[in-house]
């Protein structure tokens, strides 16, 4: 049903192949024993899992450019959208922070057979690495804008706040709304370096 489902949820707007599909089941499969006992998630119908955690995923995947990147996802949690996005996107190295102990062990054991995922068990505030792209979703924006700064020049939000252009310090292109549900949108922009900035330090 999850595959049937993702489907016809992406037909003509992303294209996945079965062994992606094959592969997000898996996690879907993984994610749902594990909810049992640790609080990942709370949707609890598969159409809804499907739409709003791998749907999601898989567009803001279809969004970023089509060239080997490194990506983090802040505050992963239960994988969302940086699993996905390692899916899609064999090439790209895809890092997951997770300040939650016991997600970060969940996180781990999903991505066990992915050789370009990492989990990092810290908040976004201590990693010191730099990325080619930044993401994250179900997040309170403002919450992270620093470490989204420090971490990477790029952005992309799946939010359904309307207004990610309140956060200070970034250009946003337009944002997209998305094919499933009600004010769902994805925001791409790019941080701003002040001419101080730039002086202390190389630009990506």
């Amino acid at each position: 049903m999850f595959a049937e489902l993702l489907r016809s949820k992406l037909a003509g707007i992303c294209d996945v192949s079965d062994v992606q599909i094959k592969r997000l089941e898996l996690h879907y499969e993984l994610l749902t024993r594990w909810n049992k006992v640790l609080s990942l998630t709370s949707v609890r119908t598969i159409e809804e899992a499907v739409e709003r955690h791998y749907c999601e995923s898989v567009f803001a995947a279809c969004q970023l450019p089509e060239v080997p990147s490194s990506i983090t996802d802040v505050g992963s949690g239960a994988g969302f959208p940086g699993i996905p996005i390692a899916i899609m996107r064999r090439e790209c190295s895809v890092v997951l922070i997770e300040s939650h102990q016991r997600k970060a062990a969940f996180l781990k054991e999903a991505s066990r057979d992915l050789a370009n995922v990492r989990v990092v068990a810290k908040r976004a505030e201590e990693v010191a690495e730099r990325f080619d792209w930044v993401v994250s979703r179900a997040v309170r924006y403002s919450d992270i804008a620093v470490a989204i700064k420090k971490l990477g020049r790029n952005v992309e939000l799946l939010t359904g706040e309307v207004r990610a252009e309140d956060l200070i310090g970034f250009e946003w292109q337009k944002a997209i709304r998305l094919p499933w549900g009600e004010r769902r949108y994805l925001w791409i922009g790019s941080h701003t370096v002040s001419r101080e900035t730039e002086g202390g330090q190389s630009k990506r």
